[in-house]
């Protein structure tokens, strides 16, 4: 174990986005993280499992793994994989100026994995991102955009179950769950984020409410727990290293914290 997570960088400089097919060798990786970007992983062949931050989910082709970047997994494969990875960094997102496109992406951004039916649209999309997205210039951005936003569509299409319609996502919101996944110094403060973000904290609670039927508070405290449960599941920092990682001033405050949501104390999900 160690004090630090493992991060890793498979998208390469200058590049917005990036589509590949999956490394057939790749068979089991060590737990990581990508920092700076969005990844979505396809799978038509392999068999094994797919560990996302504290979730463990079997691979059963054909289907689709999605990690945010402050999400920690790895891979532990029994089969050859066959598939396609996209690399998408937060960058070529801002340049975009199609709103249901960042919504699709916010749609599938809180999801861990889909299993799909039909594969034929999909495997043809990605085949055609890998054509084009690879090198993005003025004149075909908006081609890789509307194959996004058509890949990322036909993903909720085809998924099983069928996905309830989701409402449509604020910018406000959007820069919410960003800046949370951006942030290394977590504060329990949604007054904090309110002012980051040039808003009140009311204005940032009715966002929250409309796009996630959530408070600001309960997004930013699931933010919380998830980053608590990742270090401790995957590194050997203390309890009280942890706590004050987090911002929590007393280690016990957030042993209650910790228990109030999970029930359980940080130490007896960490042995469980």
């Amino acid at each position: 174990m160690t004090s630090k997570l493992n991060i890793k960088d498979k998208s390469e400089t200058g590049k917005l986005i990036k589509i590949a097919p999956f490394r057939k060798e790749i068979k089991k990786t060590e737990p990581h993280k990508h920092n700076s970007y969005f990844e979505i992983i396809y799978l038509s062949k392999g068999s094994g499992t797919h560990t996302i931050d504290y979730n463990s989910y079997k691979v059963q082709p054909p289907v689709i793994f999605f990690v945010r970047k402050e999400q920690v997994h790895h891979w532990e494969l029994l089969t050859t994989p066959e598939g396609f990875v996209l690399i998408l960094k937060k960058a070529f997102i801002d340049k975009s100026l199609d709103n249901e496109l960042k919504s699709l992406l916010t749609k599938v951004s809180s999801l861990s994995s889909l299993q799909v039916k039909d594969t034929n649209t999909i495997n043809t999309i990605f085949q055609l991102l890998t054509k084009e997205g690879n090198i993005i210039s003025e004149s075909n951005f908006h081609v890789v955009e509307g194959l996004l936003k058509a890949l990322l569509a036909k993903m909720l299409e085809v998924a099983k179950p069928h996905l309830a319609k989701s409402k449509t996502n604020s910018d406000l919101f959007l820069s919410f769950r960003e800046l949370l996944s951006q942030t290394t110094d977590i504060k329990n403060n949604v007054a904090h984020y309110a002012a980051l973000l040039n808003t009140t904290p009311q204005n940032l609670n009715t966002a929250c409410r409309k796009s996630a039927n959530q408070s600001a508070s309960d997004i930013l405290s699931e933010h919380i727990i998830s980053e608590a449960k990742r270090q401790l599941i995957y590194t050997d920092n203390t309890v009280a290293e942890i706590s004050f990682s987090l911002s929590f001033n007393d280690p016990s405050h957030f042993v209650k914290y910790f228990k109030r949501y999970t029930g359980f104390t940080p130490q007896s999900f960490r042995t469980q």
